[in-house]
């Protein structure tokens, strides 16, 4: 059976633009949650994100720029440290076995938006030439095979929450079935334009923000808390067929373990105890492990009252009275909800713990909902503890659940 392992990883986030911030920041429960810096600020009801500190001219020349959306950006540079830091070489022959998969929810969200404001709010006739390829979900994955020159399987998945999710599961997939012997995979998403936070905000599950403290806005499975933050990012990984990265002695941050994909035909918005919870016990059973064998759960825990309820539920129906003594946190509370970057960001956070042999925290957990009676670690992780399996969930609008489970490599 060919297994699969892990040996590059880059990311682009709120609280951290390489591996290092990035867990530091989870550890010491920092947020990257603040007010937005857009000029339309004070068109908002909602004027808080978890946005990136990001200035593209540090990572792309202008003339690259005009093909890039803000999310191709975070895309092309997540997946630069990616690279760099697996040592990966390709010959010509093995390019043709190596391919990409990314998940977005939304795609060129800027550009769309950039581009209807153009026409109809300046009148502007005229759109700019390279708008549909911008714009396009597959331009971040196409312009890293391009990038690599990575001649395998060139997929875009667009899964709401679950996209990246999806996209690495099922780069995992293509390797364990032979099909590829490398993959670059992950999620990338910047959906902070004015029209996508109108969107968002008329849905009222956007989270009120905290007078005293606008960072610690975001609250999952707190009595007070008041729904999610929006937030922006991207995490890529480069993962091989494990002989291939033994053979050339890379760093393996972790062995794929498991995944599973599935849909709660319920309600487009609404969860599903019964539907996560399949996907909790199926994710197991892909990765013939039992509830045991897991020290930790990053939740979904998006701080919305009936997802941080149905999650906790779902946990406890598949993990019974183990459930109680499995850390679980939710980093969405420091991080944002990425949309379609979510589950690649966090799948992050969940190998990081590994290799640190730490678990991130729930920020702002001070009043615990009591329906929400798990081990949520608040407000800073926990060092010296022993991590050899974790637990990433994905559960989307639409149903579509993803989860996905990494094991320390031995």
């Amino acid at each position: 059976m060919r297994r699969v392992v892990i040996t590059g990883m880059g990311v682009i986030s709120p609280i951290g633009n390489n591996q290092i911030d990035f867990f530091n920041n989870l550890m010491a429960g920092n947020s990257g949650i603040r007010k937005i810096s857009s000029n339309f600020l004070n068109q908002l009801s909602v004027k808080i994100a978890a946005e990136v500190d990001f200035e593209s001219s540090a990572f792309f020349q202008k003339k690259q720029l005009g093909f890039l959306d803000r999310t191709s950006q975070f895309a092309l540079a997540a997946a630069s440290q990616a690279w760099k830091d697996s040592g990966i070489s390709l010959s010509d022959s093995e390019k043709l076995r190596s391919g990409v998969a990314i998940g977005t929810s939304m795609g060129g969200a800027s550009t769309i938006e950039e581009t209807y404001t153009q026409l109809y709010q300046k009148n502007i006739g005229r759109v700019k030439p390279f708008t549909v390829l911008r714009a396009m979900s597959n331009a971040s994955a196409s312009h890293i095979s391009i990038e690599y020159g990575l001649k395998g399987p060139c997929l875009s998945f667009s899964v709401a929450c679950s996209s990246s999710s999806v996209a690495i599961g099922e780069a995992y997939r293509m390797i364990k079935d032979g099909y590829t012997d490398v993959m670059v995979a992950g999620g990338a998403e910047a959906l902070l334009t004015y029209g996508v936070m109108k969107a968002w905000e008329s849905l009222g599950i956007l989270a009120v923000e905290d007078k005293d403290n606008p960072s610690a806005s975001c609250k999952p499975f707190s009595k007070d808390r008041s729904g999610f933050v929006l937030g922006e990012g991207a995490a890529i990984f480069v993962m091989e067929e494990l002989n291939r990265a033994i053979k050339r002695n890379a760093r393996i941050y972790g062995e794929m373990a498991g995944y599973s994909s599935t849909a709660d035909t319920y309600h487009i918005t609404k969860p599903s105890l019964e539907g996560q919870a399949h996907t909790i016990f199926s994710s197991l059973e892909s990765a013939s492990m039992i509830p045991d064998d897991i020290d930790y759960i990053n939740a979904h825990g998006t701080a919305t009252e009936l997802n941080d309820i149905v999650e906790t539920k779902a946990i406890k129906k598949v993990f019974g009275d183990k459930a109680y003594s499995i850390p679980v946190s939710s980093t969405k509370s420091m991080h944002g909800h990425m949309m379609g970057a979510t589950g690649a960001v966090e799948l992050l956070a969940s190998v990081l713990a590994i290799k640190n042999q730490a678990i991130p925290p729930t920020a702002n957990l001070l009043l615990k909902d009591p329906e929400c009676d798990l081990d949520y670690v608040p407000i800073k992780g926990r060092t010296g503890v022993k991590v050899r399996a974790v637990m990433s969930n994905s559960f989307a609008f639409g149903g579509t659940n993803a989860i996905l489970i990494v094991r320390n490599y031995e």
